[in-house]
């Protein structure tokens, strides 16, 4: 997805969440971003996350420390996330709007940064975190929902020439770190209807530039998809990710 693309598309998902779907997700792959955050935080970590959205898994997944600052591109997403933050009492815990490639944060402040299904700039964040600081992403890859773009003949990352979990993995070598580990992951999807799987893809990226946003999708591809992929009853989306984590040097 473009940053262009990104920010108009948050900007309108702000005020809905995916649990109104109904959906039941099996993990296929044991790389866990939240356990691996919950090992790596003590109580005097600070931590930046990119692309907080409306701030539900910081306050619900991140562990408790002194500081946690979460940054979206979209100001509806960080109204959201700020509201959200009111009704939680914490207090360690701030949101700000910010673009990921101008970051605008202090050097070596953040002890951990992480960056959930949003576009980075490993150099920026390589200045932001203190040595011997982590980074930790974990994005959309290239063949999420494969099938199914190629039912449509087209969708998010469809037509790039390399993977963005290439593109990451090189960047992130490129700007410094070190222990970087690029691992696959691999989930399930299911939904209990053809009504509720059709709105999902009416709101989400998969489909870009084929259905998103009111514009119509082609019915007969929608139910030769789900022909081929309903088991028990319920449709299966079968989706790709990627995990990397890597460290900033103790010394330079």
């Amino acid at each position: 997805m473009s940053h262009e693309s990104e920010f108009n598309y948050f900007e309108k998902m702000a005020h809905w969440s995916f649990d109104e779907f109904g959906i039941h997700e099996e993990s296929l792959t044991d790389w866990d971003l939240y356990a691996l955050l919950g090992d790596l935080a003590t109580k005097e970590s600070r931590i930046l996350d990119l692309g907080t959205g409306g701030g539900e898994k910081v306050l619900t997944e991140f562990p408790d420390c002194a500081e946690i600052l979460g940054t979206d591109y979209s100001p509806k997403m960080v109204e959201t996330a700020r509201q959200n933050l009111a009704k939680s009492g914490k207090n360690n815990i701030s949101f700000k709007v910010m673009d990921n490639l101008n970051m605008d944060v202090p050097d070596e402040h953040f002890d951990i940064v992480v960056a959930r299904h949003t576009c980075t700039d490993p150099v920026q964040i390589y200045r932001c975190l203190k040595p011997g600081g982590h980074l930790l992403i974990r994005g959309v890859d290239k063949y999420d929902c494969w099938s199914l773009k190629l039912i449509f003949g087209g969708g998010q990352a469809f037509n790039d020439p390399v993977p963005v979990s290439i593109t990451d993995y090189e960047n992130v070598l490129n700007a410094g770190f070190s222990d970087v580990e690029l691992v696959p992951i691999y989930t399930r999807e299911f939904f209990k209807d053809r009504e509720s799987f059709k709105s999902f893809l009416s709101v989400v990226p998969i489909l870009m530039d084929i259905a998103i946003e009111g514009e119509p999708l082609d019915e007969d591809l929608l139910d030769e998809y789900i022909a081929k992929n309903t088991i028990g009853g319920q449709i299966i989306l079968r989706r790709a990710y990627y995990g990397l984590s890597a460290r900033k040097p103790s010394f330079n």
